[in-house]
């Protein structure tokens, strides 16, 4: 039997009535995202009014030596212009990292899945194209393992639930973020990234209601993405029940460090690296 308690598993096991427990820890996850337009890296609130953060290059680079578990890198206009990732980009800044990097933004076939993990990419991340033709999921599932797969969710609060929406949550779809969920991993997704369209670019803390039903929703690994703004909306996220925070804005402009967050969330009782 597992449960889950504080970002790690506990394995129960029961002998002759009595329980007997084993403690698996997991360490939680700290991941910078770079969100790209045009080949920089920008941020805005609720994806408009884009602002320039740097050379998405050069951030990565930085992150990686500066402590960070993971990089997640976007292009936020490639579907919105219907043209595929940015590969050059991709691949000066795979070669600069040490740690994994998740890629996602125009992704619409196995093909571009193997071009990108051709690349450098690790995993990739998948959103409008999964939503247009859900078949995709199982497909990249099978060719490359689940391990591979991030399905990226960008849900907002439409009357009391969670819808998913695309381009950038400029585009609703009436699709329930939590069914959509559950059967994103019933197809062979590996991992959610859950990214709240009302609370990105804020700074007013993450969406907790969000994640905990996404938790509910879901055992697979659960990132939980939008609101960052302060140190202690770190561990509140983790203690809802995602398994790792990513943020951009506090990071790229330089609110606070890869190490502070790391502190903040092991005072809370949470595993880090």
């Amino acid at each position: 039997m597992l449960f889950r308690s504080q970002g790690a598993l506990w394995r129960i096991f029961y002998y002759e009535g009595s329980i007997v427990g084993a403690l698996m820890t997991l360490a939680v996850r700290i991941i910078p995202c770079l969100d790209v337009d045009k080949g920089r890296a920008v941020k805005g609130v609720n994806f408009k009014n884009l602002n320039d953060a740097g050379d998405p290059v050069a951030l990565a680079q930085y992150y990686g030596e500066s402590g960070a578990d993971e990089i997640t890198f976007l292009d936020i206009s490639a579907s919105v212009e219907e043209r595929g990732t940015m590969l050059d980009v991709l691949r000066r800044t795979a070669e600069t990292l040490f740690i994994p990097l998740t890629v996602g933004g125009g992704i619409r076939s196995t093909d571009d899945v193997d071009q990108l993990l051709r690349a450098g990419a690790d995993k990739i991340s998948v959103n409008t194209a999964a939503i247009k033709r859900p078949e995709l999921i199982s497909e990249i599932a099978e060719r490359f393992g689940t391990q591979v797969l991030v399905l990226s969710v960008d849900a907002k609060r439409i009357e009391g639930t969670f819808e998913v929406t695309t381009h950038g949550g400029r585009q609703g779809t009436g699709i329930d973020a939590m069914k959509w969920i559950k059967e994103a991993e019933e197809r062979g997704a590996g991992e959610i990234l859950l990214n709240s369209i009302d609370a990105d670019g804020t700074q007013d803390g993450f969406d907790l209601p969000m994640i905990s039903a996404a938790r509910a929703a879901t055992s697979l690994p659960l990132i939980a993405s939008g609101g960052a703004g302060k140190l202690a909306d770190f561990p509140e996220a983790l203690k809802a029940g995602a398994d790792a925070v990513l943020a951009a804005s506090v990071f790229h402009f330089g609110k606070f460090t890869i190490s502070d967050v790391k502190r903040e969330v092991s005072r809370a009782g949470f595993v880090v690296r």
